[in-house]
């Protein structure tokens, strides 16, 4: 059963896999291609979980792992360049 905060890992991996930057768009497709029976297993957490895909990444913008959004396109996320 996945977590809230293992969508922080999720964000992660789908960035690196599209090479460093991607679409939100993207990044629910990656997840959901990869982790669509840890999704459908989670309870409440299947109902929200793009919305808690874009707390995840409010979280590692706050660690410093993805880019601001200021420095970011709209609608883009982006991997730290010495993380991507």
């Amino acid at each position: 059963m996945a977590s809230r905060t293992e969508l922080q890992e999720w964000v992660i991996q789908a960035l690196k896999a599209k090479g460093g930057a991607a679409s939100i768009v993207d990044v629910a497709k990656h997840i959901w291609e990869h982790h669509e029976s840890e999704l459908k297993a989670s309870g409440d957490l299947f109902y929200t979980w793009q919305y808690d895909m874009r707390w995840a990444c409010t979280k590692l913008r706050e660690r410093k792992i993805v880019q601001a959004a200021e420095t970011s396109d709209r609608g883009e996320w982006r991997l730290q360049p010495q993380l991507a």
